[in-house]
């Protein structure tokens, strides 16, 4: 089994009111967080990116983390705290260019001797491209095909250097980047850092079964996970490419007590900090596209039809079909009698492991051993401390069932998720 631990603050998953919530952007967070997946011997530390914060009715979202540091500047910092940890950042493909992307990657697999991976992202968002000098927009229909070519010019990048430390002019001509001349920081340690991917369409499985050494995916339970894992390793034979080379990570959360009602008691209360009142008329506004701020969150959902376009929220994922999503939280609301804020509660409050430790690490090693996951990104509800009390509890447990590691016998994030070596290509 293979664990990553996602630093929290992008998502309302994370617990801003919780006494032991510290700061987000203190180096102290992340390095209280990355020495505790070391103690754990995870695999990875994983940050998010955002590229601009969130807004709804004109307003940064008061709700939402403010503040997101560079990804790969942290790490490099916490290169220096820790020896073995894998150290994972993401970074956007649409607002970047290959060759300095690739230089701050091999920058980082050098300063941490072979622990660096990149989460490639891609974005069509104009509201995001505003912040960008060339306007940031990108046909959806561009997005992964200059993903892929970006990934394709940075490993050509990677390998222009010799094994033996020469250089080598480089020169890439394709439909998105034409670059040429000679790269400046010799062959990384890992030969590629290690990369990572998160789309969820019929493109993003593809990319990710071209090009992607671990899919971070939502899918965490059993029958989504077993259906994702099938679909998207069916498709890596084309590519040449065995099952073992493509590692499978969902995003999981967990909750636990020392008895079965002790961890659903917490779950509960943990659910109602996540989505206080304002959070909830918030979430629904989003569904909705309309004002909603008259409405009780401990009243009944609204009888009027959301408007199929609006602009009320930015910054944030499209809601395909507004009007289906509204008529599935509406059912529901009127066959549990829930109120808006349960309703939200209901739909994405949700932990995905609840229970005693024992309880949580028979069920994380059922999903492994039924080929619904090679392993998960662990996203703890508080910063710094929520990934503690896994580490002393669950890790433990384990590693006595057999299947998971008792120390590294490795140095390389590579050698960590058992993926093949590069080869370099001369």
């Amino acid at each position: 089994m293979h664990l990553a631990a996602y630093f929290p603050g992008v998502n309302n998953t994370t617990v801003w009111t919780d006494p032991r919530s510290k700061s987000q952007i203190e180096f102290a967070s992340f390095e209280h967080l990355v020495r505790t997946a070391e103690r754990g011997l995870f695999d990875f530390f994983f940050l998010a990116e955002g590229l601009r914060l969130r807004e709804h009715k004109g307003r940064i979202h008061d709700l939402d983390v403010v503040g997101r540091p560079e990804s790969l500047t942290v790490l490099n910092a916490l290169a220096a705290v820790t020896e073995r940890l894998g150290l994972a950042a993401t970074v956007n493909a649409t607002f970047n260019e290959p060759y300095e992307l690739a230089r701050r990657l091999a920058t980082l697999d050098h300063l941490s001797g072979g622990r660096a991976a990149w989460n490639v992202v891609t974005s069509s968002d104009a509201f995001i491209g505003e912040n960008f000098r060339r306007g940031g927009y990108l046909d959806p229909a561009d997005r992964y095909t200059r993903a892929a070519e970006f990934v394709e010019t940075a490993r050509e990048l990677w390998d222009s250097w010799t094994p033996d430390g020469l250089p080598r002019p480089f020169a890439h001509r394709g439909r998105h980047f034409d670059v040429a001349g000679e790269f400046t920081v010799p062959r990384p340690p890992q030969g590629h850092p290690v990369v990572i991917q998160a789309g969820d369409s019929a493109e993003g499985r593809e990319f990710a079964a071209s090009a992607a050494d671990v899919v971070f995916t939502r899918h965490g339970t059993l029958e989504a996970g077993r259906a994702f894992y099938a679909d998207v390793k069916g498709r890596l034979a084309r590519y040449g490419r065995a099952p073992e080379e493509l590692k499978i990570m969902p995003g999981v959360t967990f909750v636990l007590g020392d008895t079965a009602a002790e961890a659903q008691e917490r779950a509960v209360e943990i659910r109602r900090q996540q989505i206080s009142p304002q959070n909830a008329i918030l979430t629904l506004e989003q569904i909705w596209g309309v004002d909603l701020s008259s409405y009780d969150p401990d009243g009944p959902l609204p009888d009027i039809d959301p408007e199929p376009e609006s602009a009320l929220a930015r910054g944030r994922v499209r809601v395909a079909d507004r009007y289906a999503v509204a008529e599935q939280w509406r059912t529901l609301s009127r066959e549990k009698g829930l109120s808006i804020r349960q309703t939200v509660i209901e739909v994405s409050g949700r932990q995905s492991f609840i229970g005693t430790p024992d309880a949580v690490a028979a069920e994380l090693d059922e999903l492994v051993r039924s080929d619904a996951a090679d392993g998960f990104v662990l996203v703890p509800h508080l910063t710094p401390g929520g990934l503690d009390e896994f580490v002393d509890r669950v890790v433990p447990l384990l590693q006595e069932r057999g299947v998971f590691r008792t120390e590294y016998t490795g140095t390389t994030l590579r050698s960590h998720l058992g993926l093949p070596e590069i080869v370099w290509k001369g």
